[in-house]
């Protein structure tokens, strides 16, 4: 299990147990997590799962693939080109326990 923490605009955050293999959209979908659409699936086509990784885990995250980058120019909320990730292409695992992300105040 991999701890996964989403950091809502308003300062509320979730704290969610989720299970190795689970992408951070997935996890937030199916949790019913506000914030996060999801509407292509975790195809990477659609940028509705835009998120802000905190700093400390940026550097754990694999290189952004090429799918993911155009996607990323496509986000509703302002792109960190540092800290903005899509949710479907991040897929939690040991190395990134506890990992912390922002989301956006929109996604649409």
């Amino acid at each position: 299990m991999t701890k996964l923490t989403l950091h809502h605009p308003d300062g509320r955050s979730d704290i969610l147990d989720v299970a190795d293999g689970t992408t951070v959209m997935r996890a937030a979908l199916t949790s019913s997590i506000p914030g996060i659409i999801g509407e292509c699936g975790g195809q990477a086509m659609c940028a509705t799962c835009h998120v802000y990784v905190r700093e400390d885990y940026v550097d754990r995250l694999p290189d952004i693939g090429e799918d993911e980058d155009e996607m990323l120019d496509c986000t509703a909320a302002p792109r960190d080109d540092r800290r903005s990730r899509l949710g479907c292409q991040i897929t939690l695992c040991a190395p990134l326990d506890g990992i912390e992300v922002d989301l956006p105040e929109t996604q649409v």
